[in-house]
C-alpha cells in the first residue's frame, strides 16, 4: 500500500516542492520517517500517531515508512504533520488518492487532531500555483493568507476529521468570506506638516526619497532627527502589486503577516534598537530567517544613534546596500533574501551631542575622534546624502505658518519617480540610486564645463570613486525633481553640499 502527497518547504522567501511518500507493508510494527529530517520533523511521527488515534483512526501493527523527497534537502518546520497523516491514510485506503491530485497540503497537528497554523504559507501557495497545482489544503487560520494568491482553490481545515471528511467527498463550508478589498489602508499618523523649521532637513528627505538614496542626519539632541525620520514613510510612493507580493512573502516567512490584512500595501519602516545583533540585522540562524534589512525591503531602515551600534553590525550593511540583497551560506544550503531599502540614519556629532559648539561640548578631541571613528569610511561612502539637523530656535519652533503636508511632498516624489521609471524602463533598475557605474556616463552626462568643475571638486574634497558617483546620482535626482533633461551646475553644487558634512565631522586625523 503506497501513496504520495505534495507539500513544500520554505527556502529563503521562496519555497521548494516536497513529496511525502507513505508505504505500509507487512513486517515488524514500526513507524519510520526518512529524508534528511530536522528534529521537529522527526517528532512529527508522534504527533501524527496521537492525532490520528484521538481522531478515531488507529494505525495498524505494520511497517510504516514515510519518505520525504528530494532527500538531499534538509526538511525543517512543523508544516509536514498534515501531509504525513494524509499520506498514511491514503496508503491505508481511507482517503481516495484522486482527492489529493493537483493539490498541496501543509499544516501542523495538535495531539487532539486540531490543525494549527504555520508560517510561510504565502510563498508556498504561490509556488504551488506556479507549478500547476489547482488547490491547497491548509490550516483554517492561514486561509486568508493563502487566498491572496489568485487562481488557487483554498480549503481551510480546522481539524483532521474535517479534512478526512472533505477528501472523502464531504461538503466544504467556508467559515468566513475572503474579501481582499475590504481592508482599508492604515491612516497615517505622522506628517511633515508637524515639523516647524528644518527646511534643509526636509528638503534632503525629499531628495533622498525621490531617488531612493541613503540619508544620514547629524545634529544635537532634540533637533528633530527622529521626528523627521518617522515621517519619511508618509512621502514614499505606494507599492505596486509585484512589490506587495514580494514584501508579503518576507513577512509571511517570519510569521508577521497578520491574518486580517491583505497583501502589505504600506512600505515598511523598521527601527531596530542599537543593541541588535549582526544576525538580527542581516538575518540568520541555523535555518536562516530574514533580518531587519529584509523586513525593511522596499521601505525604510532607520538606525537611530548610529555610533551606538556594534561596528561589526554596521559593517554588515555594506554589501546589501550595494547589491540590494543578502547572501547567507549555511551547511544546509545557500539563502538569498531581498534587501532593497533606504537607509536613514541619525547620530549626534559626539558623545555629549553638542560638538562643534565649544561652549557646550564637554568631550575631548580624543573622545570625539573615538566616537566618530565608529562609522567607517566605506560605510560613509555608501550614504548618498548627509545633512546637518541644526538646533531649532524659539522663533522657528513657535512659527505660525502653514507647513507643507506629506501628501504635497509625496506628489512631487511620485512625479520624480515616474520620470526615472520611464527613463529606465529598458534597464534592470528603476531609480537613480541604482545606476551601475557602467551606466553613469550615459545617464549622468556632464558638459565639458561641468566636467572641469567636478575634476576640481574631486581633488579638493578628496573624493573616492564611489562618493563621486554618489554625487552624480544625487545630481540626476535633483534634475529629475525639476523635470530637467540635463544635470546643471546648481544640481551638482547641492549634491556636493550633501557630502560636505563628511569634511566637517569625519576628517580622519584631526576633528577640531
Amino acid at each position: 500500500m503506497y501513496s504520495i502527497v505534495s507539500t513544500a518547504i520554505v527556502h529563503g522567501i521562496e519555497s521548494i516542492p516536497i513529496t511525502v511518500e507513505a508505504d505500509i507493508s507487512e513486517g515488524l510494527p514500526v513507524f519510520e520517517m526518512v529524508g534528511f529530517l530536522s528534529a521537529e520533523v522527526k517528532e512529527a511521527k508522534e504527533r501524527v500517531r496521537t492525532a490520528l488515534k484521538n481522531s478515531g483512526f488507529l494505525l495498524p501493527a505494520k511497517r510504516i515508512t514515510v519518505n520525504f523527497s528530494p532527500a538531499n534537502i534538509r526538511k525543517t518546520g512543523s508544516g509536514f504533520d498534515l501531509p504525513v497523516a494524509l499520506a498514511i491514510l491514503c496508503a491505508l485506503g481511507m482517503i481516495p488518492e484522486d482527492s489529493l491530485k493537483d493539490s498541496i497540503v501543509i499544516g501542523e497537528l495538535g495531539l487532539n487532531g486540531k490543525i494549527q497554523g504555520v508560517t510561510g504559507v504565502l510563498p508556498i501557495v504561490a509556488m504551488a500555483k506556479k507549478n500547476g497545482k489547482k488547490a491547497c489544503l491548509i490550516p483554517e487560520c492561514n486561509r486568508k493568507e493563502a487566498g491572496l494568491v489568485s487562481g488557487m482553490a483554498v480549503y481551510g481545515m480546522s481539524d483532521l476529521k474535517e479534512a478526512i471528511s472533505f477528501l472523502n467527498g464531504g461538503a466544504y463550508v467556508e467559515k468566513t468570506d475572503i474579501n481582499i478589498e475590504e481592508i482599508p489602508l492604515k491612516e497615517r499618523t505622522y506628517d511633515f506638516a508637524d515639523i516647524n523649521g528644518q527646511k534643509m532637513l526636509k528638503r534632503a528627505c525629499e531628495v533622498a526619497v525621490s531617488g531612493m538614496h541613503n540619508l544620514l542626519m547629524i545634529g544635537p539632541p532634540g533637533a528633530g532627527k527622529t521626528m523627521t525620520a518617522m515621517r519619511i514613510p508618509s512621502i514614499l510612493p505606494p507599492l505596486d502589486e509585484e512589490e506587495q507580493m514580494e514584501l508579503s512573502k518576507i513577512y509571511s516567512v517570519c510569521g508577521l503577516l497578520e491574518q486580517s490584512e491583505t497583501l502589505l500595501k504600506e512600505r515598511p519602516f523598521r527601527n531596530p534598537h542599537h543593541t541588535i545583533t549582526p544576525q538580527g540585522l542581516s538575518g540568520g540562524g541555523t535555518y536562516p530567517k530574514p533580518g531587519e534589512i529584509s523586513l525593511a525591503h522596499k521601505g525604510v531602515l532607520f538606525l537611530d544613534e548610529l555610533p551606538e551600534f556594534q561596528k561589526t553590525t554596521l559593517e554588515i550593511l555594506r554589501q546589501p546596500m550595494e547589491e540590494k540583497k543578502v547572501h547567507l551560506v549555511r551547511a544546509y544550503g545557500n539563502y538569498v533574501f531581498p534587501a532593497d531599502f533606504i537607509l536613514v540614519a541619525a547620530m549626534n556629532p559626539c558623545s555629549c551631542g553638542y560638538y562643534p559648539d565649544m561652549q557646550r561640548c564637554r568631550c575631548s578631541q580624543t573622545a570625539i575622534e573615538r566616537y566618530l571613528n565608529k562609522i567607517s569610511q566605506p560605510l560613509l561612502d555608501r550614504i548618498d546624502i548627509s545633512i546637518e539637523a541644526s538646533k531649532i530656535s524659539y522663533d522657528e519652533l513657535n512659527e505660525e505658518m502653514e507647513n507643507e503636508t506629506s501628501e504635497q511632498i509625496r506628489q512631487r516624489v511620485v512625479r520624480a519617480m515616474e520620470v526615472q521609471k520611464i527613463r529606465y524602463q529598458e534597464e534592470a533598475f528603476c531609480y537613480n540610486s541604482q545606476i551601475p557605474s557602467s551606466k553613469i556616463k550615459e545617464y549622468c552626462a556632464l558638459t565639458p564645463e561641468l566636467e572641469d568643475y567636478m575634476r576640481q571638486m574631486f581633488q579638493k574634497l578628496n573624493l573616492t570613486a564611489r562618493s563621486y558617483h554618489k554625487i552624480l546620482k544625487v545630481s540626476r535626482t535633483l534634475a529629475d525633481m525639476e523635470s530637467s533633461e540635463r544635470i546643471r551646475k546648481k544640481h551638482l553644487e547641492e549634491a556636493i553640499c550633501y557630502r560636505s558634512l563628511e569634511r566637517k565631522f569625519f576628517q580622519r586625523g584631526g576633528v577640531r
